[in-house]
C-alpha cells in the first residue's frame, strides 16, 4: 500500500513510534542476559546483527538456499520450530518473563506450548481450473523477505510463530522486536538459526536486529531486500509501516467488548469472562476489555461474576487506581487524551487492588468495577486485569455502547446469549474480526472453540488471523489449448 507521504513526515511518525516503545531506554546486549553466548559481530551471528540493512541481506540470501529445498525442507524447518516451542515452553516463558516483567508466567508457557497447532505448509493449497481454452493452475509463491515487527505482550510466541507461517510460505524473515523484548527474542532467534544449519544446512533464515532502534526500524522499511512488512503493534507503528510504500500485513489495536444479555447462562459467562479478561494479565489483544450487562440480569451477573472468583472494587478504589493507570497529556490539537502507566500495565490483579487500596486474595486472576459507558477504562485498550461493567437498559443500547467503546477497530468482540437475532444484531453492527458468542476470547483462537491461533491478527489491513498462506503471492500459470483432459 502506497500513501505517497514524504520522507520527513514518514521520519516524524517513525520517530513518534519509537519513543513510544521505549527506544531511549535500549536493551542490554544479549550476553548480559545471564547466558555465556557471545554477542552477535557487527556481521551478525547465528542470526543477530547489528544493522538491519546486513541482517535483511542475510534473510534474502538464505531465503534462495531455502527455494531450493522445496515444500519438504519448509516443513522440516516449520516442525523443528513447533517441536522447539513445545520442548522449551517453560524455559522460555520463563526468560520472557524476566526480562519484561509483565503477565503471568503460566500463560506465557501456554502460548508457547500452543505453536505445535499453528498451521503449517499444508495450508496452502494450488487451485487448478480446466476447460475449452486448455489449463490454468494458480499457486501461493514467496514474497521473498518478510520485515516483521514485534511486540512486547508476546515477544518469542509471536517469532515463533510468524517463523511458522512465513517459512512454511516460502520466505525468510528478519525481525525488529520490541525493545522490552529483546533479548529474549534474540536469543530464540540464535537457537533457531543453529537448529537450521545443523538440520537444513541454511543459515540467517530468520534474522533478527540486536538492539532496535530507529535506524533499524526505517531500515527495515526501506531495504531493497524487504519485500513485505508484517507488524504486531499499536496504532502508530502500523501507520508508519503502511506510510513506507511497502505492502504492510498490519494487526493494530484492539479493545473488545463482551455483552451479556437475559438468555446467557451467567454462570458460564462469568468464568469464560475470568479465563480471557485474566489470561496473562489481560496483554491479549482479543481479550475482553469492558462489558455490558443488561439491566435485566445485572445483579445477577454481579453475584455470579463474584461467585466465579472476580473481585470487586468500590468507586473510591476505582477512582484511585484510574488516576494511577491513566494520565492525560495535550495533544496537538489541544485536547487531552489518556495515556496508560506503563508500570500497571499487565501487573497481576493483586498490584492493582493494592494500588487501589483494596485487599484481595492472592489467587485473585481479576477486578472489576462498576462504571459508566464513558469512564477511561470502558474506552481505553487499558491491557490490565480489571475490567469495567456497565449497566445498559436493553440489547439495542448494549451493543451502541460496544460498538462506540470498541472505536472502530474491527478487532474482536464477544456476546453470551441464547438468542440468535441478538448475535446477528451485534456480529453486523461491530463487524469484527473475530466474534466469539457463549465462549471466552480463547475460542476465537482455537482454545475451548474449533478453529487455529496466531500472535498477528491483521484487523486493519483486512487479512484477519495470519496463515501461511497470509504471506504469499496468488501467480497464476497458463496452458492455452493444451493438456486439458477432455
Amino acid at each position: 500500500m502506497s500513501l505517497n507521504i514524504d520522507e520527513a513526515t514518514l521520519k516524524s511518525v517513525v520517530e513518534d513510534v519509537l519513543k513510544k516503545l521505549g527506544q531511549q531506554a535500549a536493551p542490554a546486549a544479549a550476553s548480559d542476559c545471564g547466558c555465556s553466548k557471545p554477542s552477535a559481530s557487527a556481521k551478525g551471528r547465528d542470526g543477530v546483527f547489528q544493522d538491519a540493512g546486513e541482517a535483511s541481506e542475510a534473510a534474502s540470501h538464505a531465503q534462495k538456499q531455502l527455494r531450493k529445498l522445496g515444500i519438504a525442507g519448509r516443513n522440516k524447518i516449520v516442525n523443528l520450530v513447533k517441536q522447539t516451542c513445545a520442548e522449551k515452553a517453560q524455559e522460555w516463558g520463563q526468560l520472557e518473563f524476566d526480562e519484561t516483567k509483565i503477565g503471568r508466567l503460566e500463560h506465557k508457557v501456554a502460548k508457547l506450548a500452543g505453536i505445535p497447532g499453528l498451521p503449517g505448509v499444508e495450508w496452502l493449497a494450488p487451485r487448478g481450473m480446466s476447460g475449452d481454452h486448455g489449463i490454468t493452475m494458480e499457486e501461493n509463491t514467496p514474497f521473498g523477505v518478510v520485515g516483521a515487527i514485534t511486540p512486547v505482550t508476546h515477544s518469542i510466541p509471536t517469532i515463533s510463530c510468524n517463523i511458522v507461517s512465513m517459512v512454511a510460505a516460502g520466505n525468510g524473515v528478519v525481525f525488529n522486536a520490541h525493545p522490552g523484548g529483546a533479548r529474549c527474542a534474540a536469543e530464540a532467534i540464535r537457537y533457531y538459526n543453529r537448529l537450521f544449519k545443523d538440520e537444513v544446512g541454511i543459515e540467517n533464515l530468520v534474522t533478527i536486529i540486536e538492539k532496535p532502534t530507529l535506524e533499524s526500524f526505517d531500515a527495515l522499511c526501506k531495504s531493497p531486500h524487504v519485500n513485505l512488512l508484517c507488524v504486531t503493534g499499536g496504532p502508530g507503528v502500523v501507520n508508519a509501516a503502511m506510510a513506507s510504500g511497502k505492502r504492510a500485513i498490519c494487526a493494530g489495536p484492539g479493545n473488545p467488548p463482551v455483552v451479556v444479555d437475559e438468555s446467557a447462562n451467567l454462570q458460564k459467562a462469568a468464568r469464560d469472562i475470568i479465563v480471557g479478561g485474566a489470561f496473562d494479565n489481560n496483554l491479549l489483544c482479543v481479550g475482553e476489555k469492558q462489558i455490558f450487562v443488561l439491566d435485566k440480569v445485572y445483579g445477577a451477573f454481579l453475584q455470579a461474576f463474584k461467585d466465579a472468583g472476580a473481585i470487586q472494587i468500590n468507586d473510591s478504589q476505582l477512582g484511585k487506581l484510574t488516576e494511577a493507570a491513566f494520565t492525560y497529556k495535550k495533544d496537538g490539537g489541544g485536547c487531552s487524551h489518556p495515556v496508560l502507566n506503563r508500570d500497571l500495565v499487565g501487573a497481576d490483579a493483586t498490584r492493582l487492588a493494592e494500588v487501589a487500596g483494596a485487599s484481595c486474595p492472592a489467587s485473585t486472576e481479576l477486578l472489576f468495577a462498576e462504571t459508566d459507558a464513558d469512564h477511561p477504562f470502558v474506552m481505553e485498550e487499558q491491557m490490565m486485569p480489571m475490567v469495567p461493567v456497565v449497566r445498559v437498559r436493553d440489547i439495542e443500547e448494549a451493543i451502541e455502547l460496544a460498538r462506540v467503546s470498541e472505536h472502530g477497530y474491527k478487532h474482536s468482540s464477544m456476546i453470551h446469549s441464547l438468542n440468535v437475532e441478538h448475535m446477528g444484531m451485534m456480529a453486523r453492527a461491530l463487524d469484527s474480526t473475530v466474534f466469539v458468542k457463549n465462549g471466552s476470547c480463547l475460542a476465537g483462537l482455537g482454545t475451548g472453540g474449533e478453529g487455529y491461533s496466531s500472535f498477528s491478527i491483521a484487523t486493519t489491513t483486512g487479512e484477519g488471523i495470519t496463515t501461511p498462506d497470509t504471506f504469499t503471492r496468488r501467480r497464476r500459470c497458463v496452458m492455452v489449448d493444451n493438456l486439458q483432459m477432455y
